[in-house]
């Protein structure tokens, strides 16, 4: 579960990263130009490390199948081999799908009105610039959208269905209650990444009457979205993060008032007698500590 939640994290760290810096750029300083090559090198990893997200929550549906039906074996399944082995097959995927669009984008001729309405270079946004034959790039880019998308979210909804058979037959609520408590977060997870990706592309395709602000908060929000809210998300739900986020903010908060403590307070420390302050038995505690 470590390893994912570490993948996870990855994706959404690297996510805004491709994006933010040119972003206030455009916002703080006016910088709206780009390259051709620096738009494709951004439209690439973009659509690599979304690719790279999908996949990391189609194994996260599959740890959570073997965790609830197959938990004897979850450890033998699931190995921290197996899963390296996952997030590499995951990464070499993104690669190969994604990397033909900037390549067949970069041989095309791009019109005189070098203009995308975006805050990042999306290959949707980018064909509508071409002024050649855009057949390929559209059937291809099409194809990979619903391709992947579909594999994906087929995989995940087989993974649930096992796991709501295997639930169903236990006779327990108690039990029925703590198998779905362990699928809450990945659900919440996956609700904030397809939700507004597929609202992201069906306007793009469909949505011809839409004013463009639409298409930019749209996008935006596919973006940045899953990187904010899913730290949250597990850090609310694991025991083990907040746990951890308790203790380091507790001994961050006792060092402050140790720092600010007076020094009759220290000297009273040092000579056993009682703090008139009352923050004796804080600084007990961190001299106990360190």
């Amino acid at each position: 579960m470590y390893l994912l939640l570490c993948m996870l994290a990855l994706t959404d760290i690297a996510t805004p990263t491709f994006v933010v810096p040119k972003a206030l750029g455009i916002f703080w300083f006016n910088l709206k130009g780009i390259t051709v090559a620096g738009c494709l090198t951004q439209m690439f990893f973009l659509h690599t490390i979304s690719v790279m997200h999908s996949s990391t929550l189609v194994t996260m549906a599959f740890d959570r199948y073997v965790a609830i039906c197959n938990p004897l074996r979850y450890a033998t399944i699931l190995s921290n081999a197996q899963i390296a082995k996952l997030g590499l097959v995951g990464f070499i995927r993104a690669v190969l799908f994604i990397l033909p669009l900037p390549l067949l984008l970069s041989q095309q001729t791009f019109c005189a009105n070098r203009i995308i309405p975006h805050t990042q270079c999306e290959h949707i946004a980018m064909v509508k610039m071409v002024c050649g034959d855009i057949r390929v790039n559209r059937i291809y880019g099409f194809v990979l959208t619903f391709v992947i998308n579909g594999f994906d979210l087929t995989f995940i909804a087989l993974s649930y269905g096992l796991i709501i058979r295997a639930v169903l037959r236990i006779s327990s609520h108690k039990a029925h209650q703590k198998a779905l408590n362990t699928c809450t977060a990945h659900i919440c997870v996956m609700l904030t990444y397809y939700t507004p990706t597929f609202f992201s592309i069906l306007t793009h395709h469909f949505g011809q009457g839409i004013a463009p602000y639409v298409h930019i908060i749209l996008a935006d929000l596919y973006l940045l979205i899953p990187p904010m809210l899913n730290p949250i998300i597990y850090g609310v739900k694991t025991k083990e993060l907040r746990d951890k986020v308790v203790k380091y903010t507790c001994r961050s908060s006792a060092d402050t008032k140790f720092t600010q403590s007076s020094a009759d307070t220290r000297d009273d420390i040092s000579s056993g007698l009682q703090c008139p302050s009352g923050n004796c038995q804080i600084v007990r505690e961190y001299v106990n500590q360190h």
